[in-house]
């Protein structure tokens, strides 16, 4: 065992140390502090396993020999566990109702839509959820955030860059982006991946493009790299990733196990993405799964309960949910869930209140990969 009762130990332009080989032992009752930095500040000359402070994203993150990614820790818990939010669906409608994903049981209302909506995007940081797009009746640009620890209503945020609906969101814990979708009827796409600071309120700002224009697209990220997949006008198995911390263009990721769009809304926890269902060309069940540090083609999953699309989904660092959706022609309230580091089929976790008869709701949660 080494022993080594130093104060401090730097040289002129406090870089480097020595370096300490053997078992070492720590019995301080205070404190560690390790390294610290913004993302653009990490190292270049890493090694697997070097272990670091993200000022921007407030968690340890460590090098795994492709990428810096986070230790994998729960976020925020709520009466046991994380909560996921559902709002919005056909109508338009204004209902926003939430669950804890580490429970089974049915949605509780939340609040209401100060304007109401569907086909909106969704994301969160460990304390605020943002919906943005939609139709509101007609497309909307605008944005609303809540708290998501608490229950209300939503406020106002900001605007999008320009009116959309059946668009796709994905975040970190400082950063929304919004991606895809719909800006006039019947089939103007957009390719623009649009920008926020969680933490503040104003207008998005410009981040890039899509690798292709398209709407009714899926959307999930760790706290470094997001992904957006699928997609119609046209129907599309194309997986898009961005580096979150940045602005430019997305690159192509791989391709999920078939064509589809009708949102096939995806969920992940910090390594792992997933992306369920979808109604176009028709109502599918399968789940493809990811993983968000590589490139390259889905895997199966396994199968949700119900075939369906233009549905939400959240998650935690553990679990995935999709809920509700439209089974052509039907309408289901049914909220599945996995275990998202196993394969298999989805078990049900519980139903929707208010949106029995409708599709098109958003979700989001203040636990999943991004964070």
């Amino acid at each position: 065992m080494s022993r080594i009762n130093v104060s401090k130990l730097t040289n002129e332009n406090e870089e480097g140390g020595p370096s300490v080989s053997g078992i070492s032992t720590f019995s301080s009752t205070a404190f560690l502090v390790p390294p610290k930095g913004t993302t653009a500040q990490r190292p270049e000359a890493v090694t697997p396993g070097m272990i670091r402070f993200n000022t921007d994203s407030g968690h340890l993150e460590y090098y795994n020999g492709v990428e810096w990614t986070e230790v994998l820790v729960a976020n925020n818990s709520l009466d046991g566990g994380n909560r996921g939010l559902f709002g919005g669906a056909e109508g338009p409608n204004n209902t926003i109702e939430y669950i804890t994903i580490s429970t089974l049981g049915n949605a509780t209302d939340f609040g209401d839509f100060v304007s109401a909506r569907s086909g909106a995007g969704g994301c969160a940081s460990s304390t605020r959820g943002l919906f943005g797009g939609g139709l509101a009746p007609t497309i909307s640009s605008s944005i609303e955030f809540l708290t998501i620890s608490s229950t209300g209503n939503s406020i106002s945020f900001g605007n999008l860059s320009q009116i959309r609906t059946s668009t796709a969101a994905l975040s970190s814990n400082t950063r929304g982006i919004f991606g895809g979708g719909l800006t006039a009827t019947p089939n103007t796409v957009t390719n623009v991946i649009d920008y926020v600071t969680i933490t503040t309120t104003g207008d998005a700002q410009d981040f890039g493009d899509l690798t292709q224009a398209r709407s009714q697209l899926g959307a999930c990220a760790s706290s470094t790299r997001g992904l957006f997949a699928s997609g119609a006008n046209p129907t599309t198995n194309i997986i898009d990733y961005i580096t979150i911390s940045t602005l430019g263009n997305a690159l192509d990721f791989g391709d999920l196990t078939i064509p589809i769009a009708g949102v096939t809304p995806g969920c992940s926890n910090s390594t792992r993405g997933l992306f369920g269902g979808g109604s176009q060309p028709a109502s599918t069940n399968v789940i493809g799964f990811v993983t968000i540090a590589t490139t390259g083609n889905a895997e199966d999953f396994g199968d949700l309960t119900v075939a369906r699309g233009e549905f939400g989904a959240c998650s935690s660092s553990t679990r995935g949910i999709w809920a509700g959706g439209n089974s052509n022609p039907t309408r289901v309230n049914v909220i599945d869930y996995v275990t998202i580091l196993s394969t298999g089929n989805a078990q049900d976790f519980g139903d929707l209140g208010s949106f029995s008869t409708n599709s098109g709701m958003t979700g989001l949660s203040n636990g999943h990969g991004g964070l």
